[in-house]
């Protein structure tokens, strides 16, 4: 992987973006234009405008979803059993190895984590540092650059972290490798320095598309992403995730209203809008909204607790005919008929009849299959990137375990909750009050011996609202939770288990040939869908 300098000027507005990202995709003499010391120069531009751009592409590539739909919806998704497709589009369903879409988060040509979001926050933090006059802009651009680095090395292992995006800065265009432990330590002390760091009377930062600038609401955030960063080492560091979960736990999101998310803007077409909604309403996998599905273990589960989401959250016969993209306006949302798809099934009779999804028990008709809400993914609508929900549900767990802030059962509930009334947030037509959401939890008390099973698939099932299955399928692996089955397609690439890590590019043999050897020999179990990155200790 070679890490260069970033030729994109980003605009604050996020339509605005939109203008400069075109162009870099469609550039010719890209590597040229990206080593360019002289025309190039972070310097010469307010460096508020390429934080725009590093949170925006984090929601997904610019360039027709092509990671959110790879890696997020055709892989993360089915591994975690949040989605189910029938279609062999999505190679997470059935645990079908495909460089194209395992590679495709990592980053290849003009697109990918790498090359739209490490670069870009990069070039901030180098063009900030040391100058006053972007004090805050700095804290904040180390803040994201964790969030950024954080989602790589969760996905694929020992990747390049202290070095990368330096090509421009320190001349380092092969940069090293770090270990996943390594990686971790620096993250959580970034993460630490830099609210600490944060000050009210600074600078504004005026490209920030999240927060506008609101810099106690920066100073949350970092605390509660540091608490994510901590409960991810429970199996393989309990005594440094205790350490950093204890820090983290008294300044974290106090209600929904912190929760972080991207507003996306139509105007901008497929650079602006909305990642997810590009891929459910079949921009780019042609079928995609029509055999896209939530899961039958997904929707069992909201069915099994009469969850008040699965009414909001879950609709058939949106689409009733593969020929016809126009969504049916009298779609259904009544809870009493959804119906999840089961993973690992196909479109034919290829395999036989056992994997079949027309021979399957559940089959009356592809509509009749439950879809995700179009409320959920409009093109200019919001991406949620962390959730208060999110962080009080594993402050439960971290009660649980070490009796730390508070008790179990308070953020126990407070985390179902949040995560039950925040689908507002989508649209005021998903609102679900608190007083349905109180019956609920009634309903389905908390239970201490079961504490650790109940949190994690709380966390589970909020996480999957938010279409953020990389998460999912992380905190799966962390925890254990929900206890799932995996799917036995005779095609699979895993001998029948689920996957737990993405194999690293193969073009990395030839771009770092070095580095990539050392990396990918290290990986415990193999650099293989089925091996595991460092906290994903057996």
């Amino acid at each position: 992987m070679k890490i260069m300098k970033t030729t994109i000027k980003p605009i604050i507005s996020v339509f605005a973006v939109s203008c400069l990202l075109a162009m870099t995709g469609c550039t010719k003499d890209f590597d040229q234009i990206n080593t360019n010391p002289v025309t190039n120069r972070s310097d010469k531009f307010d460096p508020n405008f390429i934080l725009s751009s590093a949170q925006l592409n984090y929601t997904g590539s610019f360039d027709m979803a092509y990671d959110a739909y790879r890696s997020n919806f055709s892989l993360a998704g089915p591994f975690v059993q949040a989605l189910a497709n029938c279609t062999t589009e999505w190679r997470g369903d059935k645990y079908l190895i495909f460089e194209e879409h395992t590679a495709a988060y990592w980053g290849t040509g003009s697109v990918g984590s790498y090359i739209e979001q490490v670069r870009n926050i990069v070039d901030v933090v180098e063009g900030t540092r040391g100058k006053e006059k972007y004090k805050n802009l700095h804290q904040i651009a180390r803040i994201w650059r964790v969030v950024v680095l954080a989602r790589i090395t969760d996905l694929y292992g020992d990747v390049p972290y202290s070095e990368a995006g330096l090509g421009y800065y320190q001349k380092i265009y092969l940069p090293k490798y770090d270990k996943q432990e390594d990686i971790y330590s620096s993250m959580l002390k970034e993460l630490e320095e830099a609210a600490a760091a944060l000050q009210t009377g600074a600078d504004k930062v005026s490209g920030d598309i999240i927060y506008a600038g609101d810099i106690s609401k920066w100073k949350r955030f970092a605390h509660s992403f540091m608490l994510r960063l901590a409960m991810r080492l429970v199996k393989v560091d309990e005594t440094q995730a205790k350490e950093y979960a204890q820090k983290a736990v008294s300044n974290t999101f106090t209600s929904n209203e912190d929760n972080a998310f991207v507003r996306h803007n139509e105007k901008g077409a497929r650079i602006t809008q909305n990642r997810n909604s590009q891929v459910l309403l079949g921009d780019v996998g042609s079928q995609d909204y029509y055999y896209g599905k939530w899961s039958n273990t997904f929707i069992s589960f909201l069915k099994k607790s009469n969850d008040p989401r699965l009414g909001k959250i879950a609709v058939t016969n949106i689409y009733t005919s593969l020929s016809n993209k126009n969504q049916n306006e009298n779609y259904v949302s009544n809870p009493a008929i959804q119906k999840g798809m089961p993973n690992g099934k196909q479109v034919d009779a290829a395999n036989g009849d056992a994997f079949d999804i027309r021979k399957d028990p559940s089959f009356t008709d592809y509509p009749d299959y439950s879809s995700p809400n179009p409320n959920m993914f409009k093109r200019d609508g919001i991406t949620l990137i962390l959730t208060y929900g999110q962080t009080e549900l594993l402050k439960a767990e971290a009660a649980r375990r070490w009796g730390i802030g508070g008790t179990a059962r308070e953020h126990y509930q407070n985390g179902v909750k949040a995560a039950i009334t925040c689908l507002n947030q989508y649209d005021a037509k998903l609102a679900i009050s608190d007083a349905e959401a109180e019956a609920f939890l009634k309903a389905n008390p908390y239970n201490d011996a079961d504490g650790l099973k109940q949190i994690n698939e709380q966390y589970w099932a909020h996480t999957n609202t938010l279409f953020d299955f990389y998460e999912s399928w992380n905190n799966w692996k962390r925890s254990g939770f929900p206890v799932l089955t995996p799917v036995k397609h005779p095609d699979n690439s895993t001998g029948g288990v689920i996957p737990r890590r993405f194999p690293y590019p193969i073009s990395e043999a030839s771009n770092n040939p070095d580095h990539y050897r050392v990396a990918s020999n290290s990986v415990p179990g193999g650099d293989t869908y089925t091996g595991r990155v460092w906290w994903d200790k057996e």
